[in-house]
């Protein structure tokens, strides 16, 4: 008996330890997500920093825990565009923020659209005497686009600035393919539908050619125009024509030859810049190390500022990233999460419902989804208005087809009406290897599509009819909503895409105007009076786990740096991209109406140079 008390005094006391270890832990946890949680109470009398260590995006992905956990490496930060003009607006009326700050030393770029209305609202801000002063390392294209906008310009002087303009090269494996012995199988619709030549070409057909170049150039007249508008002293055309002979007569200083050019104002190390912000907002009481100042960062500053409720509520539905089949997102727009956002917010009694959409496109299957949630709403008979942020193209486009009125932007990117799929086969490079497939059939489908003994001629008859019949539907769509025939719609579909400006042209957008333009239509189309209504973000919930996960596996940033850092990302973005193309290749997926001829996201750049430990690369294959 002796023997057995101890035992059992010894079980006893092991439960009561691990009781008290999950305890501890447990209350750990609940102490470390209530500390997470940003606080208006943070907030100070001071500058508004905005740290933008990351991306300009329309919706924040989600953040898979165990993923991130695994890996050892914070998240790409996601800063939501909308949060950002509503955090500047706000700040520029407050009597507490002396100054709005923007550290771009680690910024990773956003869209064009996003950009502009950043930088309209800095100058919103700067026109109700804020001042306005940025700093970075090194400036790109996005960087420099937001810095534009700012009373004070600072790099630092072991920095610079480099414009390139949109463009660049596309990865091609149609000889690569060729020599592996692997047949792309292509179904399309579209001369202009440029997303299937990576597999079938070894260089841009001169549809495609013609279709980028119309494009770009657009992107970048306007991109021009609000940089020159905002900063009148850059001499843009003399970094961009002539940029050898603009480094040399600066000695090959780069941050010499940014300053000389009026890319930037002042140089100086981040102390130094520190001190002169100091000297406008205030010195921080809390902290007396050369360079800081009194500030308020962005998440306390939004816990601080969030809107009133009044009234009736206008709906806005996300349709941000690749459409995709299933559950996926936010950050990615998952055809069955959003059909499910918008089903139950049949029950909201909404009073016009707004559709964003920054995609380029994806899942025909996921898009109708969607397009049928949104028909569900239009059949209550409240107005339906789509607004389109940097990309509204292909798929982007099939979901905005049952809007009442479409507004974009001069930069947005939208159209590329058409469809495609990809099935790759292996039965040449099987037989290389001496695998050879063989059977019996009793009709010409039997055990088609066969990857490895090839399709026969009636499957590559029906898929390419499924095309077609998929790409008549998209017209269809189309010219209900535009009206417009099919054959007029087919004229300036093709897969072609066009930039805002042309779009609204040739019929596609209705008018020029951002979110606030489009939410201000519908609440005039529902009869509502000003004051009278709020917006209702729809599916926009918090990730409680956020600030917590980015504390636990924080560390210092590894994409800060100067200009060969930035080169170095762009590289690393190249490599990602040709990753990209082939999963597109290999994947399983259906009919896609997708745009390639869209640069791909800043977002989706980041995402794909973001640092991985070895055991999170491992986690991902297994999964």
């Amino acid at each position: 008996m002796s023997f057995a008390g101890k035992v059992w005094r010894l079980l006893v006391g092991i439960k009561d330890g691990m009781s008290l270890v999950f305890l501890l832990l447990f209350f750990m946890a609940l102490y470390a997500i209530l500390t997470a949680r940003p606080s208006p109470a943070q907030v100070r009398e001071g500058a508004l920093l905005l740290e933008l260590d990351g991306v300009v995006v329309e919706e924040k992905a989600e953040i898979d825990p165990l993923t991130v956990l695994l890996s050892g490496e914070p998240p790409i930060a996601e800063f939501q565009a909308r949060d950002l003009v509503h955090a500047i607006d706000e700040a520029a009326t407050d009597d507490r923020v002396k100054a709005i700050v923007l550290d771009l030393t680690s910024f990773l770029g956003g869209g064009q659209v996003h950009l502009q209305d950043v930088g309209e609202a800095l100058d919103r801000a700067r026109a109700a005497d804020k001042p306005v002063l940025t700093y970075a390392v090194a400036y790109g294209d996005d960087a420099m686009m937001l810095a534009s906008h700012a009373s004070e310009v600072w790099v630092d002087p072991l920095g610079g600035a480099i414009i390139a303009g949109p463009g660049g090269s596309n990865i091609y494996f149609g000889e690569l393919l060729e020599n592996l012995q692997v047949n792309a199988h292509i179904y399309k619709v579209g001369e202009y539908k440029s997303a299937v030549e990576p597999y079938s070409r070894s260089d841009m057909s001169p549809k495609a050619r013609e279709n980028y170049q119309a494009l770009y150039g657009a992107l970048w007249e306007e991109w021009q125009a609000n940089v020159k508008k905002a900063r009148p002293q850059i001499q843009l055309d003399r970094v961009t024509q002539q940029p050898v002979e603009w480094l040399e007569q600066a000695g090959g200083d780069m941050a010499t030859a940014a300053m000389e050019a009026g890319l930037v104002d002042k140089l100086g190390s981040k102390t130094e810049f520190g001190e002169r912000v100091a000297e406008i907002a205030g010195a921080d009481t809390w902290d007396d190390t050369p360079g800081k100042y009194a500030h308020t960062e962005l998440d306390p500053w939004l816990a601080e500022i969030e809107p009133e409720e009044p009234g009736k509520k206008i709906g806005v539905v996300t349709i941000a990233g690749t459409i995709v089949d299933g559950d996926a997102g936010p950050g990615t727009a998952g055809g069955d999460r959003i059909r499910d956002i918008l089903l139950d917010a049949l029950d909201e009694d909404l009073a016009a419902l707004v559709v964003r959409v920054d995609s380029p496109g994806g899942s025909v299957t996921a898009s109708e989804e969607i397009r049928r949630g949104i028909l569900r709403h239009k059949a209550k008979d409240i107005p339906i208005v789509v607004s389109m942020a940097n990309v509204a193209a292909s798929g982007g486009y099939w979901v905005s087809t049952p809007a009442d009125r479409i507004f974009a932007e001069p930069e947005t990117i939208t159209g590329s009406i058409g469809i495609f799929a990809v099935i790759p086969t292996f039965e040449n490079a099987a037989a290389e290897w001496g695998i050879h497939a063989d059977g019996v059939r009793t009709t010409p489908l039997s055990g088609q599509p066969d990857l490895i003994g090839g399709f026969t001629p009636e499957i590559e008859t029906i898929l390419q009819s499924s095309i077609e019949n998929g790409y008549r539907d998209f017209l269809t769509r189309v010219a209900e909503s535009r009206n417009m025939t099919p054959e007029q719609v087919d004229a300036v579909g093709q897969g072609r895409v066009w930039d805002g400006g042309t779009a609204r042209q040739i019929g596609l957008v209705d008018q020029y105007g951002g979110l606030d333009d489009a939410v201000a239509w519908a609440a005039k189309q529902a009869k509502l009076e000003e004051g009278g209504w709020h917006l209702e973000y729809l599916g926009d919930d918090v990730q409680p786990f956020d600030s917590l996960i980015r504390q636990i596996v924080a560390g210092e940033s590894a994409r800060s740096g100067d200009i060969f850092a930035m080169v170095a990302r762009r590289e690393q973005a190249l490599l990602a991209r040709v990753a990209n193309d082939v999963d597109r290749l290999l994947s399983v997926s259906g009919m896609q109406a997708y745009c390639l001829a869209c640069p791909p996201s800043p977002e989706v750049q980041a995402r794909a140079v973001e640092p991985k430990g070895w055991l999170a690369r491992v986690f991902a294959f297994l999964s």
